[in-house]
């Protein structure tokens, strides 16, 4: 009786058998890395994170020491990035500043994205609401976001100092007009998004046997759009920056005590000619982290989209 052997498979299909345990996040995350820019900008935005984190806990400096004798001096090993017209050194100054202008991206950006994706959602899924959702949105979209963000600033911002003290206050104002202003893209993006994934066959297989409408949204709708508030929600945050750096220009953001990225290029714009240094690494921090937010966007958004994926 002849004896059967069993022999290993060929590499080939060994290999094809590894390959089948893949998932939707693994395969984004390899064509991530394929990206040159996406992964610079993730790089140099860990190590802008990473510094603003962890810097104050080696450079103990104050930001808000005064030394009128150390007024506009230049970078130096004393003082890496100089002082201003105050004598406060400048690399203290920005690593404190970094902290708020990166929690006002993240907090406005959490609220855009919250109001975004409930509008796109119950816009795209219940045809009753798709219209009245998306004519208010064309009618938010159609207002001057920065001349209206300067005109509820002024309006409120006294109040809510006394309310919740100078800095608190402020911060709650600027994130919540930042966020509410800045929800319309990701809510246009959403409905498309939700118009298509509706009509796929798992989701009239959940409507044929039954299920619930909100449980259709929260366990198949919200799942399978995942991927374009994602993408949204790097470029919101980018935007909120941006936006609180120009509200601190214009001397409408926080006080002049609160070092922010923005206030800093404010406060050094009159010292331009004889101290740049002032407003270069302000402005230059604020440029890297757009750029650095921008490029990962772009990165992830050709990750999930499938038509590029291998």
């Amino acid at each position: 009786m002849a004896v059967r052997t069993q022999t290993a498979p060929p590499p080939q299909l060994a290999q094809d058998v590894r390959r089948t345990h893949r998932t939707l996040w693994g395969d984004a995350w390899v064509q991530f890395r394929r990206n040159r820019l996406a992964m610079i900008g993730l790089v140099v935005l860990a190590l802008l994170v990473l510094g603003i984190l962890i810097g104050p806990l080696f450079y103990r400096v104050d930001p808000e020491y005064i030394d009128i004798t150390q007024a506009n001096l230049g970078p130096s090993w004393e003082h890496p990035f100089g002082t201003d017209d105050l004598g406060r050194d400048l690399l203290a100054r920005n690593l404190y500043g970094g902290r708020i202008s990166l929690a006002v991206g993240v907090v406005a950006m959490a609220i855009a994205i919250f109001f975004g994706t409930l509008v796109g959602l119950l816009s795209g899924y219940f045809p009753a609401l798709d219209n009245p959702l998306m004519r208010f949105t064309d009618m938010m979209l159609a207002l001057p976001q920065l001349p209206l963000l300067l005109v509820i600033i002024m309006l409120f911002r006294d109040t809510l100092r006394k309310l919740l003290g100078p800095e608190l206050g402020i911060f709650l104002l600027i994130v919540s007009v930042i966020g509410i202003l800045g929800w319309m893209p990701t809510a246009r993006v959403v409905r498309g998004s939700v118009l298509s994934v509706k009509e796929k066959e798992f989701v009239e297989a959940a409507v044929n046997i039954g299920v619930h409408q909100t449980g259709i949204l929260r366990r198949h709708i919200l799942p399978n759009v995942l991927s374009p508030i994602i993408v949204s929600a790097t470029l919101s945050v980018a935007s909120a920056i941006l936006n609180e750096s120009a509200l601190s220009f214009l001397g409408l953001g926080f006080p002049p005590d609160v070092p922010t990225w923005g206030r800093l290029l404010y406060d050094g714009k009159d010292f331009l000619t004889f101290t740049p240094w002032v407003v270069i690494w302000p402005g230059l921090f604020i440029s890297l982290t757009i750029l650095s937010i921008n490029f990962m966007g772009d990165g992830l958004r050709d990750a999930l989209d499938p038509r590029q994926r291998t």
